[in-house]
């Protein structure tokens, strides 16, 4: 597969402090973080930032030796349980923790029928828009510079169809439309952060979300990034599927996040389930060949996503099994040992996609340096520098 796309040739030239050159230098070039986002849910690091619990203290580390991009929860109906008293606290301190580690945070998500706050249930239809907004202002500029990328509404091609229970965002969408309600979101959202990353999110990879996507974008909806979800509980996509996908989404020209990916270890979920949640189960264990297979589908599908130069971000949901729906869906086990996806991903994402060499300048200071693209320790002797990598044009280090 190409991957010339995630990779620098630069023509780059070494200098001391006062601009003259360091010829025939050698020179240590070392990634210390990739551009391209490879996430995973990171929930589990609210209880270790705000309780210092032991078991999630080694769950993080275990997270921070591979992952450079957390999901965190949002969700209204568990951040604001009571109109005006917020988990701002804990999402705060847990979202400056992440980036004082390198990591970039997405919020997720600012608009969503399902997990919605019940109390916004005793106001009538203009009330809760307004109220709607006012959340957006309050998250998107409280955490301004912490955290500048959201789902900013998610899973909207079934919101004003949704029939399993009433809710405050369903009766909105059923009267402003899907695209009325998103370009309000979304110009909010824009608004309190103009420089943003914002994405529409949805599990519905049918033609109806490509309607949807045009419909906001001949509306002049700031998309910045299509994200798609991929909960393949039951049975991994497959290449062709994979393909397919991508194929159908690339048109609109926009980047792709996969933003939700789930690849289980153990027995997979009958296929007559429709909504995956109602698959209720006291247990869901793990097994040897289902590792294995998990460790495969994981290889094969990070390979195909990580060569295609749309895709800018992939989120696995669950580090850990059990998260969600019991499901052993982890890179490690309940007890946080690895499972073998965890160190197939960690070897390909450290080792075979990551940059650590060494060039030798030229009498001008001059080097011709090949890495993946992200950021950089320079190195030499007692020299050293940083420097972002993101194209191919010429660069001058001062060391």
């Amino acid at each position: 597969m190409n991957i010339a796309h995630r990779k620098v040739t630069k023509k780059v030239r070494f200098t001391d402090a006062n601009g003259n050159a360091l010829a025939n230098a050698k020179i240590r070039v070392r990634q210390t973080e990739h551009a391209f986002l490879f996430g995973c849910g990171g929930f589990d690091f609210i209880p270790f930032v705000m309780k210092g619990d032991e078991y999630f203290r080694k769950l993080a580390e275990s997270w921070l030796e591979v992952f450079n991009y957390a999901t965190l929860p949002f969700y209204w109906g568990g951040y604001e349980t009571e109109e005006g008293n917020t988990r701002q606290e804990a999402l705060m301190k847990t979202a400056q923790y992440l980036k004082e580690q390198g990591v970039k945070v997405k919020g997720h998500p600012l608009c969503w029928h399902t997990a919605c706050a019940d109390w916004l249930m005793k106001y009538d239809n203009a009330t809760i828009m307004q109220k709607q907004l006012a959340r957006i202002d309050r998250e998107v500029t409280g955490y301004k510079g912490v955290i500048d990328m959201w789902d900013v509404i998610n899973e909207v091609v079934i919101m004003p169809i949704f029939d399993k229970y009433d809710n405050a965002i369903t009766r909105i969408c059923k009267e402003k439309g899907r695209v009325g309600l998103i370009k309000e979101v979304f110009a909010k959202a824009h608004e309190c952060n103009p420089d943003a990353v914002l994405l529409l999110n949805d599990f519905n990879t049918s033609i109806n979300y490509e309607i949807l996507i045009d419909g906001c974008l001949n509306a002049g909806v700031p998309i910045s990034a299509i994200g798609i979800q991929s909960h393949q509980h039951q049975g991994y996509w497959g290449k062709e599927k994979l393909e397919e996908v991508l194929e159908r989404f690339e048109h609109f020209g926009l980047p792709i996040h996969f933003t939700e990916n789930t690849l289980i270890s153990g027995d997979i979920m009958p296929a007559h389930i429709v909504d995956l949640n109602d698959w209720q189960v006291e247990s869901w264990p793990t097994t040897p060949e289902g590792e294995e297979r998990q460790a495969n589908e994981i290889e094969e599908m990070y390979r195909i996503l990580f060569s295609h130069p749309l895709v800018e971000a992939i989120t696995t949901w669950d580090f850990k099994d059990g998260a969600w729906l019991k499901a052993p869906s982890g890179f490690v086990r309940e007890d946080l040992s690895r499972k073998p996806s965890y160190e197939r991903l960690k070897k390909m994402i450290k080792e075979e996609w990551h940059t650590d060499t060494e060039v030798t300048t030229d009498a001008d200071g001059w080097a011709v340096v090949e890495a993946f693209k992200g950021d950089y320790a320079l190195e030499a002797g007692e020299r050293s520098a940083t420097a972002s990598f993101t194209d191919d044009t010429e660069q001058v280090i001062r060391l």
